[in-house]
């Protein structure tokens, strides 16, 4: 029966990653950014917000807390989008995404950067650790529902099987998407002109998805 259960548990976590303010906020992070970068912020997205989804959920669950307060985490949520889709705006208002380009072996590299000064450190766990916050962040707006999920399963503790089995189908659908933004940014996103009708684009949707919850 627990078996059975895992198996639900993995397919919820498939079905929640498709939520469209999950896949707004990977977006965000991830236009013009190399692949390496890209997969390490759908990676700690995956874990961060599948393992908080989980603490989030259980805290809630043994504190009794009433229907009404969940509501603030979705608010929460849709406030960090929101804000993320205002700053990718700003980027493009001030001019401040630029693109170079330049030869390494004989094969032509692009670098893409943000804000006056370009900067090539940036380290594997700082991209990993701000995806992960970013991920426990969003976490808050999914905890009503996960509680409704944990009810329907069975009457047995939260067990790391369980959250290993809701994390690892978050973080399928997480990474294949981060592939296909990866395969996106190498083939489209080689021009300024692209890059600032992306992060337009993107800044815009996100605006769009986290006025959702303030309707």
């Amino acid at each position: 029966m627990m078996e059975f259960g895992l198996v639900i548990i993995f397919w919820y976590g498939v079905l929640h990653a498709f939520g469209s303010d999950h896949l707004t906020a990977i977006a965000d992070f991830s236009i013009g950014r190399q692949r390496k970068k890209v997969m390490m912020v759908t990676l700690g997205f995956a874990i961060g917000h599948g393992v908080s989804l989980y603490l989030f959920a259980l805290l809630l669950s043994s504190l009794q807390v009433p229907e009404g307060w969940l509501a603030y985490g979705d608010v929460i949520a849709s406030s960090i989008i929101i804000l993320m889709g205002l700053y990718l705006l700003y980027l493009v208002v001030t001019d401040r995404i630029h693109v170079s380009k330049h030869q390494h072996d004989g094969r032509e590299h692009i670098h893409v950067w943000f804000g006056k000064q370009h900067n090539h450190r940036c380290p594997f766990f700082s991209w990993l650790s701000t995806s992960a916050m970013l991920g426990i962040m969003m976490g808050m707006g999914g905890a009503r529902g996960m509680l409704v999920s944990l009810s329907a399963i069975s009457s047995e503790d939260v067990s790391g099987w369980m959250v290993l089995s809701f994390t690892l189908g978050v973080a399928l659908v997480f990474m294949v998407f981060g592939v296909l933004l990866a395969i996106l940014n190498r083939r489209l996103l080689g021009s300024k002109a692209w890059l600032k009708g992306s992060f337009t684009f993107a800044g815009l949707v996100s605006c769009l998805v986290g006025a959702q919850a303030f309707l």
